[in-house]
């Protein structure tokens, strides 16, 4: 039973973006090492006291929803890692007013989890997979488990999960020689492929623009062997360029923030497992809802705080301009 959420507001910011899409994150821990997500070193995670509860975050969703929010991601690290994740779904499908539970996953527990999750309340889902060629994909992830990332992908089919997106953040010299057999193997399993364009989200020693793959180049990899034409986006604020093969064997997505950004029409905005609330996936500012929340501040306090973070959201972000700062935190710590 849906529980009743009256939207009082819409969330919106000084340039007139209505934010609709909220990703949550609900752990900074991952089973994976994946080279563009977080460095391969060094890596401190948070103690569990620093992380939100699960009531905590259903308490924060159920503001956010009455704020306007109506399509939810959740993220990880990897979210399956935590705990009591299909009981926190189910609480989560619960809030009237969300019209869209999503989850992005390595893939790794897919297999284990994806029937209990569509049970209760989960619709779609992104599967990180960089690769299909087993050692690519153990040299960018550190572990080698294509083979339960697939098996996860055949269990999401059969429980009814869809549409099931494959993403793959492409890096030259390092996986670019597989953009089209991602295609070939989203096209022959039914799935939609999504390349996205390696951003500066690893560390300051890693990212170098020569590795990034323009989303104009992987277009033209995919097309000189299955050609493809344009499919309308689902609403402005979708990050992903969408193409259908000519042939209409399926589609596949291109999202390409770092030659195309898409800032002037973004939707979203982020919570991390630790109760920061982030504007910009690259935001060098964070609002602190956690500390907020745990200090006894009133609903409205927090609605404010929240109305008045997403009025300052940045007009986009700087990954471009010389004065281009690396945020504080990696992508595994922000969440995806």
């Amino acid at each position: 039973m849906k529980l009743p959420i009256y939207s009082q507001t819409v969330l919106t910011d000084s340039y007139g973006r209505k934010i609709r899409d909220l990703r949550i994150s609900v752990t900074d821990r991952c089973n994976f090492r994946c080279i563009y997500c977080m460095p391969a070193q060094g890596v401190i995670w948070k103690r569990r006291e620093e992380i939100l509860s699960y009531e905590e975050i259903l308490f924060l969703t159920e503001i956010f929803v009455s704020l306007g929010i109506t399509r939810v991601r959740v993220t990880g690290g990897e979210p399956l890692l935590r705990r009591g994740i299909v009981g926190f779904i189910k609480r989560l499908s619960a809030i009237g007013g969300l019209e869209d539970i999503a989850m992005t996953t390595n893939g790794y527990f897919l297999a284990d989890f994806a029937e209990a999750l569509v049970a209760a309340g989960l619709r779609r889902v992104s599967i990180s997979m960089d690769s299909v060629a087993p050692e690519i994909f153990a040299s960018m992830t550190k572990v080698s488990a294509l083979d339960r990332v697939l098996d996860g992908i055949r269990a999401a089919q059969a429980s009814g999960l869809a549409p099931i997106k494959i993403n793959m953040v492409v890096i030259r010299g390092v996986n670019d020689a597989e953009i089209v057999a991602l295609a070939e193997f989203a096209r022959t399993h039914g799935l939609i492929a999504r390349y996205i364009e390696y951003m500066p989200l690893d560390g300051p020693s890693q990212w170098s623009r020569e590795k990034v793959v323009s989303g104009k180049e992987i277009y033209e990899r995919v097309n000189a062997v299955f050609p493809l034409e344009p499919l309308q986006r689902h609403r402005i604020s979708d990050t992903a360029k969408r193409y259908r093969f000519v042939d209409g064997e399926g589609e596949i997505g291109i999202i390409a923030p770092v030659t195309e950004p898409f800032c002037g029409a973004c939707s979203r905005i982020r919570l991390t497992a630790d109760g920061k609330l982030r504007t910009c996936l690259f935001s060098l500012v964070e609002h602190d809802l956690r500390g907020l929340l745990r200090s006894g501040a009133s609903r409205k306090h927090i609605e404010r705080a929240i109305v008045e973070a997403v009025l300052n959201k940045e007009p986009g972000h700087r990954i471009n301009e010389p004065d281009y700062v690396y945020p504080e935190r990696t992508m595994s710590c922000i969440g995806g």
